[in-house]
C-alpha cells in the first residue's frame, strides 16, 4: 500500500510570469483585468486587479480560477442548467462565467486561471496569453470557448 504521492506544482516564477503576460495582454486590448492563479488544490498563488478594473471582478475571477482548477476544465464546461445551483452550494466558488482556464503541463494539472473584468471573449485572451508565457498546454476547451 502506498501512502505518498509524487506531485508537480507551479513555481513562484510561473506565477509571475502568468501574470506579467496576462497584464501585457490586457493591455494590449485597453481592457483592464482581475487576474487570479490558483495551484491545483485551488489555494492562491496570486492577483492582480488592474488599474482600472471593476473591483468586483476579482471575486468572479477568484470562482473560475477555482472552478477551473477543481474541473480541470474550462470554467464554462459548468453545465448551463446547474450553474445556479453549483453556485448557491459552494456559497459562488464555482461559476460558469468564462474566462477560467486550467493550467496544464505534460497533461498534468496543476491549477486554473481566472481572469475578469472585460467580456467573455477579452478575459479568455489574457488567459490564454498567460497560458502561453510558461508553455502551458494549449486550451482544449469547447468551440464556445475558442
Amino acid at each position: 500500500m502506498e501512502f505518498t504521492a509524487l506531485t508537480r506544482v507551479l513555481t513562484h516564477r510561473a506565477t509571475l510570469q502568468m501574470l506579467g503576460a496576462a497584464a501585457e495582454a490586457a493591455e494590449a486590448i485597453n481592457q483592464p483585468q482581475c487576474i487570479v492563479i490558483v495551484d491545483a488544490y485551488g489555494e492562491l498563488l496570486g492577483e492582480i486587479r488592474m488599474t482600472g478594473s471593476k473591483f468586483l471582478s476579482r471575486r468572479s475571477a477568484r470562482a473560475k480560477a477555482r472552478t477551473a482548477a477543481s474541473t480541470g476544465a474550462p470554467s464554462t464546461a459548468v453545465p448551463e442548467a446547474a450553474r445556479p445551483h453549483i453556485a448557491a452550494a459552494t456559497g459562488g466558488e464555482v461559476t460558469g462565467l468564462a474566462g477560467g482556464l486550467p493550467i496544464r503541463i505534460d497533461g498534468v494539472l496543476l491549477g486554473g486561471i481566472g481572469v475578469g473584468s472585460g467580456s467573455p471573449e477579452q478575459d479568455l485572451t489574457v488567459a490564454r496569453a498567460a497560458l502561453a508565457a510558461i508553455g502551458a498546454d494549449a486550451d482544449k476547451s469547447p468551440k464556445r470557448d475558442q
